[in-house]
């Protein structure tokens, strides 16, 4: 009995230096912004790469598979990296039901982003999935009751437009790969607006374990789906991708640490550029005058709610 409170008080000791060290870490920050555009800029190559990948994989294997695969990948890669240096300590948070929640989103828009590649360009799907702070907005202002303003509403019509000009109903109505793309983005920024703010309390190191974790424990459970055995390359490409993604994720969240994310979130855009380049070259897909002229209009009202908002939060401050 004794043996047994001794471990649980030793456990105890163990989780609370282990947040004692997170905290540490969060506190010694400093911010580099050209270090953290320079780290934001390879995240969206490397985001880019893997999507291409993935839209390549889809046409072959279950979108479940590749998924599946692609996260624990993703997740395997980390814990080699990480554990040996930080141990389990890494997974101390005092946050885990937000952990859980946005783990849990991002496992619905991901399967919706990858059955949006495999029925649209990849470009379209991106620029479509970048309206997501335009959603973020509308849930602030009907689910916090913010207040939406002249400028802030007029914003948000003008970003709309462009997603209608990206999806492109006209006669036939709007096609599945968009719809698809559309419940991506839509999740993703709703549940933006629940977690957002995480970066405050949680290291780097843990929100990307964390992240990796529950999506491998979610996107398990669409293995029952279907299932094909890969050959040896294509196992080597779906594991690669979720290498390449959880460096890119790793790259993405240093950047926000390292620098303000007004700073670096404009260079994020910069993904919708490599999508366009790799599809034109892989799938000879050549934009259209509403893709890009959508996309513009989408990246543009996007750019300015997230600088706006940041404004006025410093304001606040």
């Amino acid at each position: 009995m004794n043996d047994l409170t001794g471990k649980k008080h030793a456990d105890a000791s163990s989780v609370s230096v282990a947040g004692r060290a997170n905290l540490r870490e969060i506190s010694s920050r400093t911010e580099d912004v050209p270090r953290g555009i320079v780290m934001m800029v390879i995240a969206t190559v490397l985001f880019a790469g893997a999507s291409a990948a993935s839209k390549w994989l889809v046409a072959i294997y279950p979108v479940g598979e590749v998924l599946f695969l692609r996260s624990l990948s993703s997740f395997i890669t980390c814990a080699v990296v990480m554990l040996p240096v930080t141990g389990l300590s890494v997974f101390a948070t005092h946050r885990p039901r937000d952990h859980l929640a946005r783990g849990l989103s991002q496992s619905i828009s991901q399967a919706a982003l990858l059955l949006a590649f495999s029925l649209m360009p990849l470009a379209g799907a991106v620029a479509i999935n970048f309206s997501a702070p335009l959603f973020a907005a509308v849930v602030s202002i009907v689910w916090l009751k913010e207040r939406a303003g002249y400028v802030r509403g007029s914003a948000l019509v003008i970003g709309f437009l462009g997603v209608l000009i990206v999806t492109n109903p006209g006669a036939n109505s709007l096609t599945l790969g968009a719809l698809f793309a559309l419940i991506n983005a839509i999740m993703y920024g709703t549940v933006t607006v629940a977690v957002r703010g995480m970066t405050r309390t949680e290291s780097a190191n843990t929100l990307v374990i964390w992240q990796l974790a529950v999506l491998t424990f979610f996107h398990s459970f669409l293995l029952v789906f279907g299932w094909r055995w890969p050959s040896a390359l294509d196992a080597a490409m779906l594991f690669g991708t979720g290498l390449v993604n959880a460096i890119g994720q790793w790259f993405w969240t240093r950047a926000l640490h390292l620098a303000p994310a007004a700073a670096v979130t404009p260079f994020y855009y910069l993904m919708l550029v490599w999508a366009l380049v790799i599809g034109f070259a892989v799938w000879g897909d050549v934009p259209s005058v509403s893709l890009l002229v959508g996309s513009a209009i989408v990246v543009a009202t996007g750019l300015f709610l997230f600088l706006r908002e940041a404004r006025l939060q410093r304001r606040l401050a």
